[in-house]
């Protein structure tokens, strides 16, 4: 089971065919004709291009062009984000945009849930292997979590709040400290989805989207529960740094540190919506 778990993490969730098929093994040799096939006529050039003639012989193998690992540069996210005017076309513009192997390994992408236009924005690190199923963000175990929290402190995903990660596709394995390159390439839609948002206030789960978006080295521990600012072109918008709900899970005790953090955020709320 546990080697299974390990497939599944890494991708290979999919059965291709009902038998497993050795590719090592030589094909059947071409079946032998009889003196009338091998004759001048048409029987014996039918046999010779015949279907089942063709594939006893070695298939050619075309060449596919190399696709980059890393993706798509940092500037052309900047340039496909600046030219979005509505969320819609931000995601028409993600959903094309050659994301390298993140984007490749991932089944969906994960761009939105919850309340468009709501006054709170929740941005996270990445999408988790459910999210990756649904195309949806914080609907497996974490997001579970994550909405009871967020309706214990009076939020609601179906009325008053706005979800999405930083990173749009589940990275391989479901790593969730991807490479500051891959973050830095996720980093101007990110960037470019808040502004369309137009949030209140942000609320910025975990390490790896609040360093991305504030800007700094500091660790989540160090963050959390400290109100900043997310400076942008054409806006300055209040964020709260806090715990993963997937870190949570692993660490427990610090359930009781996060809903404080959260009960800072619904005071900010009250306060902005005054």
């Amino acid at each position: 089971m546990s080697l299974l778990a390990w497939q599944v993490a890494m991708g290979a969730d999919e059965a291709i065919g009902e038998e497993p098929v050795d590719r090592f093994v030589a094909p059947p040799p071409a079946a032998a004709t009889s003196p009338h096939q091998r004759g001048s006529g048409t029987a014996g050039e039918h046999a010779a291009h015949s279907p089942a003639a063709a594939t006893n012989g070695p298939r050619p193998v075309i060449a596919r062009p190399a696709q980059s690992i890393t993706g798509a540069s940092s500037e052309k996210a900047a340039e496909l984000a600046a030219a979005a005017s509505t969320l819609d076309e931000l995601k028409a513009a993600m959903s094309e945009f050659d994301g390298g192997l993140l984007k490749r390994s991932a089944k969906n992408l994960v761009f939105a849930g919850g309340t468009v236009g709501a006054p709170v924005m929740v941005i996270g690190e990445a999408p988790g292997a459910e999210d990756d199923r649904q195309g949806k963000p914080f609907v497996g175990k974490a997001g579970q979590l994550l909405d009871k929290m967020l309706v214990a402190a009076g939020f609601n995903r179906d009325t008053n709040v706005y979800l999405t990660t930083l990173l749009p596709w589940r990275p391989l394995g479901g790593s969730r400290k991807p490479d500051p390159a891959v973050a830095g390439m996720c980093l101007p839609f990110a960037r470019r989805h808040i502004e369309l948002a137009d949030p209140k206030l942000v609320i910025l789960l975990g390490a790896v989207p609040s360093k991305a978006l504030l800007e700094t080295t500091d660790g989540i521990t160090r963050l959390r529960g400290k109100w900043k600012t997310i400076n942008l072109d054409s806006m300055e918008i209040p964020c709260l740094p806090l715990y993963n709900p997937d870190y949570l899970m692993r660490q427990p005790h610090l359930k009781g540190v996060a809903w404080r953090d959260l009960l800072e955020a619904k005071q900010k709320f009250n306060e902005v919506s005054s």
